[in-house]
């Protein structure tokens, strides 16, 4: 049992080795027949009539190659992917899957691979497993399965797909070292390495500059978030004089509360990073230019689950720092219903789900502040089912439409039943309607915030967080309802198809997805649904009737305005203020003329200093060595006459100064 966690890191990573290195072996493609060679213009016409003839063959053969790739990618993937879910699976049987229930295993149980020696703090290679690093296990293989899985068919005809799978092995991997990990530098090595995957898998399609650039700017906020994260996990270590988590959470009531909150802050710029939380949120959105498969790990399992999973892992620190606290709740209730506003704006389906998993995230971030990390996990968990489901059927949605726009979609009920019946159930828990995961996840967190209102978290805190939870319910019932009405009912927007030749007629495909993508979905679905059930059914009646209820009237306004036109977007509801939640309020814009530009400027500085002075000096030496050489070339003509002259006139004139100073 104590390997179980090192092996299900291994299998994934061993997984992307080998589909980096494998999928393509032993290569099968050939070169291009148009490529310009003996005989051939640079356009590839004239020349070689044989080479010409060859191009069909040719190009046949790389699709099979390319085919048989994807194959070899899609086993070597998948397998490895399904091993390491059995394991943890087997892991968080082992402690009972009671984190939630708090019936789980109390220790941990770890198994140390090497110490590295630093002359101060020593570094153990570690990983453990307990109740919670066995919860969140599970949760992050069944989805990077389901995606694996989905990603055959979503990607099925992409050359790049090995490359592709295989990062998504390696971003399993790296978030479950996170959640194994039993030192805090181990674990921080699994968080860096995240960040380079999210990289790599943002900016799958990078050919478009629109995807590079967001895979850029996700790569570089989420790294400004690390730098802090680094510092406080420093911080802590030396604090306590160890970077083992055990360790750590042992010596937190001898620890000063400078220190705890020094750390703790610091802490919390990487979760605000990684996590996606004010002021570090603005990549998440853009990440959306990724396929969609990896948007659904991303915001269901990996990446943003990890800031949570990072404070409920030391929650004993963040709760014994209480200004940390508060300003953690701050930012989440200020993040719950910006984020909120903002989905109900968007046109791009993606994005609407990209802000709601912001706003989602922040709900978790509220109710670790308000001091149960019981139920923050639960709903990162019912979260990572309901909104992996969200995305996989918006990828159904988008393949079949060929588009992200919700202005291009509608009516899609009747040619895609199974997916509009997921796409149902995941809303539902979205909004946090019984008997949906969502809606007993959800009622614990604003339980746990409305206890904040007693104690716990300064007046003004509190209050501003429960009262943005609450009106938040209203507004993610309000988005949720009018991305299932644009998507699924209304009038079908069709696209006016060009005029066949003669003879020939137009052919609709209204079919489902290919099993590979609607297996998954249909899977997820069961615990988007069910999964509320497994935390216990302990409800407080008076607070659930009042979400249900908030949810239910932002869910009632925006039909009534649906209703009245199907074809206007009710997000005309929003008034004057549509066009500012539209752009997320310009906190882009307003970070582009504070930082950015700033940043471009100094740069430019930089180059322009480079240039003139360092660069300069170089160059002035060089000239001012060449002049001095010409003066020197002037007495240096080949003149023999001129040589013995000047000897004399050397001679006579030191024979002179010797007369004279004698």
């Amino acid at each position: 049992m104590t390997t179980f966690p090192l092996l299900a890191v291994l299998l994934p990573f061993l997984a992307a080795a080998a589909g980096l290195l494998l999928s393509r072996w032993p290569h099968g493609r050939v070169s291009p027949a148009w490529a310009p060679g003996p005989g051939h213009d640079h356009d590839g016409r004239g020349g070689n009539d044989a080479a010409g003839a060859s191009a069909p063959a040719d190009r046949r053969a790389n699709r099979r190659a390319d085919r048989l790739a994807n194959q070899r990618a899609g086993w070597i993937a998948v397998v490895p992917t399904a091993a390491s879910a059995v394991l943890a699976a087997w892991v968080a049987w082992g402690h009972g899957f009671g984190f939630l229930t708090g019936t789980g295993t109390p220790a941990a149980v770890g198994e140390t691979y090497g110490t590295i020696e630093t002359g101060g703090v020593p570094i153990s290679l570690t990983l453990q497993a307990d109740a919670l690093s066995g919860l969140l296990g599970v949760l992050v293989t069944a989805v990077a399965l389901a995606v694996q899985v989905y990603s055959i068919g979503y990607l099925r005809d992409d050359p790049r797909y090995p490359s592709y799978s295989a990062f998504i092995s390696l971003f399993t991997a790296a978030m479950l070292l996170v959640v194994y990990a039993g030192d805090l530098l181990v674990l921080y090595v699994g968080w860096e390495v995240m960040g380079l995957c999210s990289y790599l898998l943002i900016g799958h399609w990078w050919e478009d500059r629109g995807n590079s650039r967001a895979a850029v700017k996700a790569f570089l906020v989420t790294r400004l978030g690390d730098v802090g994260f680094l510092f406080g996990i420093f911080v802590l270590g030396m604090g306590a004089g160890s970077f083992r988590i055990g360790d750590v959470l042992a010596r937190v009531p001898e620890m000063s509360a400078a220190t705890l909150v020094t750390a703790t802050m610091l802490l919390l710029a990487g979760v605000a990073g990684k996590s996606a939380q004010v002021p570090l949120h603005t990549w998440l959105p853009d990440a959306m230019a990724g396929p969609t498969p990896i948007s659904a790990l991303i915001h269901a399992a990996t990446m943003v689950a990890a800031g949570i999973f990072l404070v409920a892992r030391l929650f004993p620190a963040f709760a014994a720092a209480r200004p940390t606290l508060d300003v953690l709740a701050v930012l989440a209730a200020l993040g719950m219903l910006g984020a909120a506003l903002a989905a109900f704006a968007q046109d791009d389906l993606k994005r609407v789900l990209a802000y709601s998993t912001v706003s989602q995230l922040a709900y978790m971030a509220g109710g670790l502040a308000a001091g149960s990390d019981t139920a923050a996990i639960f709903h990162l968990i019912t979260h990572g089912a309901f909104k992996a489901l969200l995305f996989l059927c918006a990828g159904v949605v988008i393949h079949h439409v060929g588009s992200n726009l919700m202005t291009r979609m509608g009516g899609l009920r009747r040619e895609l039943p199974v997916t509009f019946a997921a796409t149902t159930v995941g809303f539902a828990a979205l909004m946090g309607l019984p008997p949906a995961s969502g809606f007993f996840s959800k009622d614990a967190l604003l339980v746990t915030m409305e206890g904040a209102l007693a104690g716990g978290l300064a007046d003004a805190a509190a209050l501003l967080l429960y009262g943005c939870a609450l009106a938040t319910v209203a507004v993610t019932g309000a988005y949720a309802t009018r991305a299932w009405l644009r998507t699924f009912f209304g009038p079908t927007r069709t696209v006016a198809l060009p005029e066949p030749e003669p003879g020939t007629a137009h052919v609709i495909d209204t079919r489902e997805a290919p099993r590979t993508m609607l297996v998954p979905v249909v899977i997820l679905a069961v615990p988007a649904l069910l999964l509320g059930f497994a935390g216990g059914v302990h409800l407080d009646v008076p607070v659930a009737a009042t979400s249900v209820a908030l949810a239910l009237l932002g869910a009632g306004v925006v039909y009534a305005a649906w209703r009245a036109d199907p074809v206007a977007d009710p997000a005309r509801l929003l008034g004057p203020l549509r066009v500012l939640c539209e752009r997320a309020f310009y906190v882009d814009s307003l970070y582009a003329a504070i930082f950015v530009r700033a940043v471009v400027w100094l740069s430019r500085l930089v180059v322009r200093t480079d240039d003139t002075v360092v660069d300069g000096a170089v160059r002035g030496s060089g000239r001012s060595a060449y002049g001095l050489s010409g003066m020197l070339k002037l007495a240096q003509n080949g003149n023999v006459q001129l040589y013995v002259s000047g000897l004399l006139a050397g001679v006579l004139l030191i024979a002179v100064g010797a007369v004279v100073f004698t």
